[in-house]
């Protein structure tokens, strides 16, 4: 277990519990689900006119969804001040290689009618079968994926 969690596994149930707990309150404050790439896509309607970006479920919400966002960035800057000491982080997995993890992700979110933390965090916990369905195929798309890129890329 040590060397799978080498910095303990404490902080991973924490980070857990805050992100539940968010989501959880947000629904129970009002009744709004926090999806993250619909954040993303309301948010693209503050400066993009295609219809897509245009459609009432992003105009109306955009709002509320920018002050979720800029919220969820507060927070994780106030948590790297205050808990990760303020170092700077690094990968080193190459730049072209995150650019390319970028775009397959929010094209997998769009197809996907969602991203990871719609379904799996506030789909599931609502009991949802489309959602255990979408995370379902994230997690066997995720593993084979890891399987084949550490075959290719070693």
């Amino acid at each position: 277990m040590q060397s799978l969690f080498p910095l303990g596994w404490q902080h991973y149930l924490l980070g857990g519990l805050i992100i539940g707990c968010g989501a959880a309150l947000l629904f129970v404050l009002t009744g709004r689900i926090g999806g993250m790439s619909t954040v993303f896509s309301s948010t693209w309607s503050y400066l993009v006119q295609r219809p897509f970006f245009q459609q009432p479920r992003f105009v109306e919400s955009r709002n509320w969804r920018l002050v979720y966002a800029v919220g969820l960035i507060i927070g994780a800057l106030l948590w790297w001040l205050g808990f990760a000491g303020g170092k700077p982080e690094a990968t080193a997995v190459p730049v072209w290689q995150l650019v390319v993890g970028g775009f397959f992700v929010g094209y997998g979110a769009r197809l996907g009618n969602g991203c990871t933390s719609g379904h799996g965090i506030c789909g599931l916990g609502s009991l949802q079968v489309p959602s255990l369905m979408a995370v379902l195929t994230f997690m066997a798309t995720a593993f084979l994926t890891a399987n084949v890129a550490a075959r290719w890329l070693a």
